[in-house]
């Protein structure tokens, strides 16, 4: 073990995979550079025992969604309007429910996973975190219900991947040291939708309390 490795204790430690999903990954609806290629060093983490439990988010919209630019006529992909007194990015519409995009993507063992958190359930509020929705009209975040089935597991620490690095994993794990735990997001196992941000991102992480490390940090 390395001076930088990084000791995970199994018995508290949960690995929280974000949205990889087909819409996500190169020639989706919502592409993201080279998403596909975290998805077998995914796959080798999940299938390596060094997590108890293991948690994944899906985006799940209904037809129509608030957050898709073809909700809102006139406007197009990547435009933003206000919704609900805060900004939201109008995205073109991405998994859907029930239909390919929108399923889990191949090539992680899924079946290996205790929780998957389906997400952006809801027409008309959006959903980035896997902890809290986003703001819905009566000015709340609602919980997902993620936070109490890992406290409920006696987790204490969650390490974070997926897609994408600048929205949903970000505050995914923003969210995380919120609601008391530790969190690491695994940087080189996320890519995101705006790589210019990249900086800005890492910033906004540490500053929340959320620790930026590698996969090959992990003992």
């Amino acid at each position: 073990m390395t001076a930088r490795s990084i000791e995970i204790d199994r018995e508290h430690a949960a690995l929280l995979v974000v949205d990889m999903q087909p819409d996500f990954m190169p020639g989706g609806a919502l592409q993201v550079g080279e998403g596909d290629r975290i998805v077998e060093p995914i796959a080798q983490l999940v299938e390596s025992a060094r997590f108890r439990v293991l948690a994944a988010t899906q985006d799940w919209h209904p037809k129509g969604h608030v957050s898709f630019a073809s909700s809102h006529p006139g406007r197009k992909p990547m435009d933003t309007v206000e919704l609900y007194g805060h900004p939201q990015i109008l995205w073109p519409d991405h998994c859907v429910q029930g239909t390919p995009g929108g399923e889990l993507c191949r090539g992680i063992n899924w079946n290996k996973f205790q929780v998957i958190i389906r997400k952006a359930t809801e027409s008309d509020c959006d959903s980035y975190s896997a902890f809290r929705n986003n703001w819905n009209a009566e000015g709340k975040r609602p919980p997902t219900g993620l936070g109490g089935y890992l406290k409920e597991r006696g987790v204490r620490e969650v390490f974070i991947c997926g897609l994408a690095r600048d929205f949903c994993v970000a505050w995914s794990s923003e969210d995380a040291t919120a609601a008391g735990f530790r969190a690491c997001i695994i940087w080189d196992l996320t890519r995101p939708v705006n790589p210019s941000s990249d900086d800005a991102i890492r910033r906004l992480l540490v500053r929340a309390g959320v620790k930026v490390i590698t996969s090959d940090e992990l003992a």
